[in-house]
């Protein structure tokens, strides 16, 4: 690696994420987006601990996993709803290549979606299986490359409820400085989301997060001539691509994110950081670790730098605190929330 390069890829960690590769203990550099609070300090002296060769809780760089939640834990999940639920209902209900194609019940779906946030309508009861089966069938027969540069395209519209930010943009600051500080610190993060995969994939490679680091939603895929033949007995071609199909294979919550976990990391976290009871199993799973772990709950207690329900988030913060997580404030332990230059405004209901 040349002098240049090094230097670049520096100057790049300490612009981007705020946190010098040079010194990773020094709060002024790896910390500037953060306030002094109980959850940086827990980290930091956990972090020191188990990198520390002379201590009894150290931890092995091969064994320092982290998991981290996506939406509402250092993604956006607040304009109106999941980046995810908003890529359906553009699909089905407003895009033109497309609404007119839409099957009833992916349509009915879509319109749950809208009628949730504009309205107020509550979702039906196990809405998480009805909409992956819906966004199964929704972007059945596109290839990854169509489907990565169609949820790109997506993220390049302006986010609802703010200025100064496009949904591709809202990545939580502070957060991206943990991603940072804990790489510096010989630790590996895996990004493990309810989202669909490949939405994942597209939205994190902007801040750096590899494909192989991301596990999430998934449908099955197979090549694009390969029909109803068996993997097992089908060859690819050098030319052909790879295609979504409308068969759902997981949806990535609650204890079948532990299961994926063990599927495609095949160790026990010792870090996991979250902002849901979705998350809740991943994180008793870090817990149960013989290593010395923890776990972080992010609560979106500032409605007036998002569009929260503090009293709500409160009421959580209480009970993540009672199962043994760490909380992470956004209005109280955040300088910022999405950067400077990006405000809060009153949500808009036009076709995008």
């Amino acid at each position: 690696m040349t002098k240049h390069l090094l230097l670049a890829i520096v100057s790049f960690s300490v612009i981007f994420f705020g946190c010098s590769m040079i010194d990773v203990d020094t709060p002024e550099d790896c910390f500037s987006q953060w306030n002094s609070c109980e959850a940086l300090s827990a980290l930091q002296e956990y972090v020191q601990d188990v990198t520390n060769p002379s201590s009894a809780n150290y931890i092995k760089p091969e064994d320092r996993i982290v998991t981290f939640d996506m939406d509402g834990t250092f993604v956006g999940e607040l304009y109106p709803t999941y980046f995810e639920y908003n890529l359906l209902e553009y699909r089905v209900l407003d895009d033109p290549s497309y609404k007119d194609k839409a099957p009833d019940d992916v349509r009915e779906t879509a319109q749950e979606i809208r009628d949730f946030v504009r309205n107020g309508v509550k979702l039906p009861d196990h809405f998480d299986m009805k909409h992956a089966h819906a966004a199964a069938t929704a972007y059945a027969g596109m290839s990854l490359a169509e489907f990565n540069a169609y949820v790109k395209d997506y993220a390049s519209k302006p986010a609802n409820g703010f200025t100064g930010m496009t949904y591709g943009q809202s990545f939580y600051k502070p957060m991206l400085q943990i991603f940072a500080y804990l790489e510096a610190k010989g630790f590996t993060y895996y990004v493990v989301s309810g989202s669909d995969r490949f939405i994942c994939r597209a939205l994190v490679e902007s801040i750096g997060i590899a494909p192989n680091r991301v596990i999430g939603m998934d449908v099955r895929l197979r090549s694009r001539s390969q029909g109803d033949e068996p993997g097992v007995d089908y060859t690819l071609g050098k030319e052909e691509d790879l295609i979504r199909t409308d068969e759902l294979i997981i949806k990535n919550l609650k204890t079948n994110k532990v299961l994926q976990i063990s599927q495609e990391i095949g160790k026990v976290p010792v870090l996991s950081f979250g902002n849901s009871g979705g998350d809740s199993a991943m994180h008793n799973y870090c817990l149960s670790n013989s290593l010395k772990s923890a776990a972080f709950m992010l609560i979106a207690d500032d409605p007036d730098r998002d569009h929260a329900n503090r009293d709500k988030a409160l009421k959580l913060g209480e009970q993540w605190r009672q199962a043994g997580y760490h909380v992470i404030s956004m209005r109280d332990d955040f300088k910022t929330i999405y950067g400077p230059g990006v405000q809060k405004v009153d949500f808009t209901f036009t076709t995008q």
